[in-house]
């Protein structure tokens, strides 16, 4: 049993730097979780029609309606069973942005049938997005979005290229300063860029099922959970 994104990966996980490895290797079979603390230098939002579609995924802590510099920020990565009995692990990011808290919250999980890890979006996993993983050549992860689709209820539908949005994310590990470095872009085929961070922070880790078992990990897992892929 292995990390599911060294099981995306494959041997391509073996070129990332050492630390990036041991972030991304969470898991069931570690038994590991990751905490990481640090500041995002800046959270910025594209042309003024997007925020209304922000704000709105706000709501269900889809991305992050407000914009800031300096912004305290702490990410809970941590690895659990969800109610379908697949391995799952929480990207439950939170901004502690002037005026109170918000969290972007996504779950992945490895999709050999789609070959990506699975990205679900939000407290009821309303979207889903494909994601691919490769190891750059200074040993960085790059992560790009594919296809996202959007299911509620009986709903189940792609989101057109028009309005939905490509995601980039770059996550390396400073040896200088000993701070991972992540670096996050979404951009619209025909609007350009629509919302963005980037920042550093450092990685504690964590005994995952301790802490679920404590109740430590609070209301990390979604309010929904969907099975469609």
């Amino acid at each position: 049993m292995t990390s599911i994104f060294r099981a995306h990966m494959g041997a391509d996980f073996d070129r990332l730097h050492p630390q990036i490895q041991r972030r991304f290797s969470v898991g069931l079979a570690s038994g590991e979780g990751c905490i990481g603390r640090g500041t995002m230098e800046r959270i910025w939002h594209g042309p003024g029609y997007v925020k209304p579609f922000l704000r709105l995924g706000g709501l269900r802590n889809i991305l992050v309606p407000r914009e800031g510099r300096d912004v305290p920020f702490v990410i809970e990565n941590l690895p659990y069973l969800d109610s379908f009995g697949r391995e799952t692990v929480t990207f439950v990011r939170t901004f502690r942005l002037p005026g109170g808290p918000h969290r972007f919250d996504a779950t992945m999980v490895h999709s050999p049938e789609r070959d990506c890890v699975l990205d679900y979006l939000g407290t009821h996993q309303h979207l889903a997005s494909d994601l691919h993983m490769s190891a750059e050549p200074d040993g960085s992860l790059l992560i790009r979005s594919g296809e996202h689709r959007f299911r509620e209820g009986p709903v189940d539908v792609r989101v057109p290229d028009l309005i939905g949005g490509d995601a980039e994310v770059r996550e390396s590990f400073d040896e200088a300063t000993g701070r991972f470095r992540i670096r996050v872009r979404v951009v619209n085929r025909r609007f350009g860029p629509l919302f963005g961070y980037e920042g550093s922070f450092t990685a504690e880790y964590v005994d995952a099922r301790d802490r679920w078992a404590t109740g430590l990990c609070g209301d990390l897992r979604p309010v929904r959970e969907e099975v469609r892929a």
